[in-house]
Order: C-alpha cells, then structure tokens, then sequence
C-alpha cells in the first residue's frame, strides 16, 4: 500500500519505517526542514535499539522516503497517518492544535478516497472533530479512523512488529477492511485486531495507560508502607506476581515514573472526567504520588548528610525516564538535578544516551563525566535513577574502591541487600531495609 505519515515525532518515524519493513511505500512528512533533511541523510534524531537498521534498509530499498511538501506527501496515498504532538496544556487536558491544523491542511487535498488515521494519543471525539474539519473543503470521500499506538519506549520495534492487539475504531466497513489488511503481516491471530467504535478506540489508549501508571504507584505506595513497618517490597512483590489475577509485570517500585505518555495521558484523562462532570479520584492521587515519589530521594540523602548538601559531591547514575531510551520528557532525574543544584551540592551525571538532552537543560551547571566510573570518582553518594544494564553489573568492588564514601541511594533496586552488605555499603533502596549504618 502506499502510506503517507505526517509527523516524525518517536510514533510517526517507528511507525512509518515499520510500515515500510512490511514491504509498503512509506512518504514521512514534516514541517522541520532540518529535520527531514537529516533523515533523508540517513540520521535519526531519537534513540531506540534496532531502529537505525530497517531505517537504512528501507531509505535504500526506496520503500522510505521524507518531503516537507504535504501535498506531495498524500497525493498518492491510501492511508494517511496523523502522528502529531498532543502535549498537555496547563489545565491538564490536550492540546489539538497540531492535530487541527494539520487536518485544516489535508482537507484540501482530498480529491479522491482517503483514510485518515490517528495515531497519536487523543481525547474521546477527536476523530469527530478531524472529520467535521475535513469534511469543510474535501471534494471526494474519505473516512476517520482511530488507531491508538501501544508503543514502549526502548522496545518499539518489538511492539509494533509483534503486537499484542491492534486497535481499530471506525464506522466504516470499508476503513475496517482497509486498515485490517494493512496491520494483517503483523499479527500472527486475526483475533488480536480489536475492531470497535472510534471514541472507545480513543479511550482504550487512555485507559490502559491510566492502569498501568495506577499499578505502578500503588506499588510504591506499598513500598512506602514497607519501610515503615520493616517488610521488604521485593518479597511482597513476587508473592503478588504469582496471582494470576494479578500478574508480574509493572510491580517494580521506585522513584516514579516519567516519559511522554503516562504524564501526560493521565492529565488529559482527568480533564476529560472534569469535562464530563466525574472526579477520577484515583487518577488525581496517582498524579500527586508520582510527582513525590520522584524527590523522595533527595531528601534521603539529605537526612543522611544531617540536612546539608553544600559541596558534597552527588553522582547521580541514569538521566532517561526509563533504560533504553534518551527521552528525559518529565523524567525523575531532572527534578533531582534540580533539588540538588537548590542544594548547593556538586552534581555529577552519567547516561549512555540521554547526557546530550539534560545538557541542553542544566547547561555547565552539572558535571558530564564519560562513564560510569568516571562519574562516581570521589563521590560522596550515589543515586541510581535509571536501571541501565551497565550499572547493573558494575562491580561492587569497583564502586567501593573509586567512590569517596561508600553510600548508595538506588531508586530502582538493581542491587542484592547481602552483597551491598557484605561489600560494606551504607544502601537505601525503595521498599527494603537499609543497609550498613550513617557513619555521618
């Protein structure tokens, strides 16, 4: 088929250059020159493992290719993905203005039959409110469709290679059958396209992110409730794993979560209940835990160093909201960053990915070291923000030997208690007991 994808944000660029993998014609538009520029040079401005491979693959088998021109990009497409920021606006809800605009430009352009999906995360009604825009100056027929991305930052390629379900919301047959032959090289059960109505195909985003954020703070919440009565979360967390109502996956707790849609889709959600004259109770305090959980940390470190900062020299160790990833968008470590600098202590940083993007924040006010042991040379704490691999496996012995006092604060537990213990370490983690005693 041939698919036209406006926007190469994460969504648009993994989308478009998957669709091509499946052996489609693939036109990526956008509006940033310099940007469509570097892709048509053959480099992508985002991080995410295997990527870069089918990009070049595709760009040199010519089933991929970029313009600025939108005209020239929809011409001669079927299907028209709308990949667009919805960022949130300050009253929590989302901004269509990218969507809008960019359907006030499309419709136009509609000169013979066309699907226009979107494939951003949008409130309820959005594809109402694309159609009615278009339908003011399309002269041929064209239908909405609503098509909710499930991408995981640091895995997108699995995910939209391999999905676990492909949401289809639209009225019409033809839309359906259309769209489902399109998604069909990449299911391995027709059972696994989910074929509804377009507003419960725009909810469904909403609310299966709105969940998994509520599991992840209730797990922290739990850990909270640990430390004060002397459990240990990670006990407590394989136990509930091996419920199968309830399942293993997002029961980690840590310093809460950040990204591009959890954020975000939380608020819009929220508005819309506002909206709609509903209080999310849950959704509000979910919201007002995580943004806790991310400075908790701090003053951890704080209450070890008797409440003075001042000069200590702080590594910190992960700076992407997640591993895998160089997208800091609302991410744990810039609020840390931030409490620290207030504090006046010394600020070292180590990412494998992501330094580039908090230079542009913190600018010459923090340190930028090369690695991970560069980073933590004469520290006076530690604080693991991201759970890299690399850190993971860093030797004990190492950290013990490079650092300046050997005290540890991990905000996703990637350690063993026993062998921080034995390895002498003063260690707090989330959820577990500490570790060795304040030698302050």
């Amino acid at each position: 088929m041939n698919i036209a994808v406006i926007g190469t944000g994460y969504v648009g660029l993994v989308s478009g250059t998957c669709f091509a993998e499946k052996g489609n014609n693939v036109i990526c538009v956008d509006i940033d020159e310099k940007k469509v520029t570097q892709l048509k040079a053959g480099h992508i401005p985002i991080y995410e493992p295997g990527l870069e491979t089918i990009f070049t693959k595709n760009i040199e088998a010519g089933r991929l290719s970029f313009t600025t021109n939108l005209a020239e990009g929809i011409q001669n497409a079927e299907i028209i993905f709308l990949a667009l920021p919805t960022p949130s606006d300050e009253d929590g809800s989302a901004d269509l203005s990218y969507v809008s605009k960019c359907a006030e430009a499309i419709s136009p352009l509609i000169t013979d039959y066309k699907i226009i999906v979107n494939k951003s995360t949008v409130p309820v009604g959005t594809a109402e409110m694309v159609s009615n825009i278009l339908s003011e100056k399309a002269t041929a027929p064209f239908d909405v469709v609503s098509n909710p991305e499930f991408l995981r930052e640091g895995s997108a390629l699995k995910d939209f290679m391999n999905p676990d379900r492909v949401v289809i919301g639209s009225s019409s047959q033809r839309a359906i059958e259309k769209m489902s032959a399109l998604y069909a090289p990449f299911i391995q059960d027709e059972n696994q396209i989910v074929i509804g109505d377009e507003k419960s195909a725009e909810m469904s985003k909403y609310a299966a992110n709105a969940y998994l954020s509520a599991r992840l703070t209730f797990m922290n919440e739990i850990a909270t409730l640990c430390e004060k009565v002397g459990a240990n979360v990670d006990f407590i967390r394989e136990s509930m794993g091996m419920d199968d109502r309830i399942g293993s996956k997002f029961l980690f707790p840590g310093i809460g979560f950040g990204g591009s849609c959890f954020p975000k889709d939380i608020r819009a959600l929220v508005k819309t209940a506002k909206d709609n004259d509903y209080n999310f109770k849950i959704l509000n305090s979910v919201i007002e835990v995580n943004e806790s959980q991310k400075v908790v940390i701090v003053q951890r470190v704080k209450n070890y160093f008797k409440g003075n900062l001042e000069e200590k020299r702080i590594t910190i160790w992960g700076l992407a909201f997640k591993p895998n990833t160089d997208d800091v968008r609302q991410a744990s470590s810039l609020k840390i960053i931030s409490r620290l600098l207030d504090e006046k202590a010394i600020v070292s940083v180590c990412d494998p990915v992501a330094m580039k993007k908090v230079k542009k924040i913190f600018g010459d006010k923090i340190i930028y070291s090369e690695n991970s042991e560069q980073a933590i040379k004469d520290a006076d704490a530690l604080i693991i923000v991201t759970e890299w691999n690399e850190f993971r496996k860093f030797p004990l012995e190492l950290l013990a030997n490079t650092m300046k006092s050997k005290v540890v604060f991990d905000g996703r537990n990637i350690f063993k208690l026993e062998e921080m213990e034995t390895a002498g370490f003063y260690y707090e983690s989330i959820g577990r007991p500490t570790v060795g005693k304040n030698k302050n």
